[in-house]
């Protein structure tokens, strides 16, 4: 078996690495995975490379879902609509703000709206903290905190470059 040093750690060569991005420089966390944990790593990259269609039905209605999972009992007047803009999206169609995380920041958000709808619910209305001057945009937000996390894990990284990467750190 072929080691390197990361970090003063030795690891195997065949070790999985995910890389998070902490003040300016890649601190590596590398670890063996399961063959379940691999294969789960493969279905979420390949979710990450869904791009939101607005043209396609089960979109449309993920996107529905999100907006009664968010406002319970308050109709929807359009996919296209200034309502949007409530629940802040940039503008009113909200399918222009999933360009950066595609389809599974939609997913995520509506996870996080039906699993922890008091967390969500007390977000989105700014309940228990001190208001800004300029405030963020809930919803897009919650696009980009997915965008970020496929970054800080290095998730769309090819095997090629994480072996390009291991053969310039082995010792």
């Amino acid at each position: 078996m072929k080691c390197f040093l990361v970090d003063r750690v030795l690891l195997p060569a065949d070790a999985t690495c995910v890389c998070f991005k902490r003040k300016g420089n890649y601190q590596r966390i590398c670890m063996n995975l399961t063959p379940l944990q691999e294969e789960r790593m493969r279905r979420l990259k390949r979710r990450m490379k869904v791009y939101f269609d607005a043209a396609r039905p089960d979109h449309q209605e993920a996107l529905r879902a999100l907006w009664y999972a968010t406002y319970p009992g308050q109709e929807l007047q359009g996919l296209i609509s200034d309502q949007w803009k409530e629940m802040g999206w940039q503008g009113r169609d909200p399918s222009t703000d999933f360009r950066g995380a595609g389809f599974i920041s939609l997913e995520n958000l509506l996870f996080f709206a039906k699993t922890f709808s008091t967390s969500f619910q007390c977000l989105l209305k700014k309940q228990g903290g001190k208001p800004a001057a300029w405030e963020y945009p809930f919803a897009v937000a919650g696009v980009n905190i997915t965008f970020m996390i496929m970054q800080m894990l290095d998730l769309e990284a090819k095997s090629a470059n994480l072996q390009a990467l291991f053969s310039s750190l082995e010792r």
